[in-house]
């Protein structure tokens, strides 16, 4: 029996990166995994990885900034499998600028994905779950959450928001008496390809995160997207009954 066997994951952002590892991670211990995505190719084949290793999964297009598309997600969802028991609310862009220089249309996108995206996930997941008897909700935030990031500033805000609005809805579903738990989860340097899309460096294709973990990480230790993927199972699972509103930093002591 896997640690998550039967139940049903959403994973938002699930073609790439932590994602795409948070989802073959719950598959591997037993769980019905939907894959979300705008990168229909890349989703196409996680779910194609997953199917052949003996898994459960299918793969949906969904834009999380879309209430529309979360509504019809979610209906896909339940007609496939009856029920819902754990959310992660994986999606997410990252944007680097001095904030003098950042556009309006960037803040605003970037708040859509990485704000909007979890609170619609929420405010739609929570039902279904409830009606399920419960679950567990898994909100990926970031260490630049919890500590200045200078020329990410406006991501930190979003990654924050994350934070925050997941311990205020945990208390909620305590306090509904919905069975539900809800926690973040902060990635430190983790080698994935956001890297390279955030414009970290102007003008660079591609970004040395082995240097960058290396000059700020203490030990100098990389970490991978499997590394958090080990992190929101734990919280997926019931062995972390008794953990809600809270934060799980995974960094390797940067932030510490």
């Amino acid at each position: 029996m896997g640690r998550v066997q039967d139940k049903v994951a959403i994973v938002t952002g699930g073609s790439a990166g932590i994602g795409r590892a948070c989802a073959i991670t719950l598959a591997g211990e037993g769980a019905s995994v939907a894959v979300t995505d705008v990168q229909d190719p890349e989703g196409d084949a996680v779910v194609a990885e997953i199917n052949t290793a003996g898994g459960k999964a299918i793969y949906l297009h969904h834009d999380v900034t879309s209430e529309a598309e979360w509504q019809t997600v979610l209906e896909q969802i339940l007609q496939e499998y009856k029920h819902l028991d754990i959310l992660v609310n994986n999606a997410g862009i990252a944007i680097s600028s001095p904030i003098t220089q950042l556009s309006l249309e960037d803040f605003q996108r970037q708040n859509a994905v990485n704000l909007d995206g979890v609170f619609l996930g929420l405010k739609h997941c929570i039902p279904a779950m409830t009606e399920s008897g419960g679950g567990s909700i898994i909100n990926m935030s970031s260490v630049a959450g919890l500590k200045a990031s200078p020329n990410l500033s406006a991501y930190s805000m979003t990654k924050g928001g994350v934070r925050l609005l997941s311990k205020s809805v945990a208390r909620e579903c305590i306090q509904a008496n919905t069975n539900i738990r809800v926690n973040s989860v902060h990635p430190g340097i983790i080698q994935t390809a956001i890297w390279d899309k955030m414009g970290l460096i102007p003008g660079a294709n591609t970004v040395d995160v082995d240097a960058i973990a290396k000059s700020t990480v203490p030990g100098g230790k990389l970490g991978f997207p499997e590394d958090i993927a080990n992190g929101v199972l734990f919280l997926a699972s019931d062995e972390s009954s008794y953990m809600t509103g809270m934060e799980l930093v995974i960094d390797h002591g940067f932030s510490a």
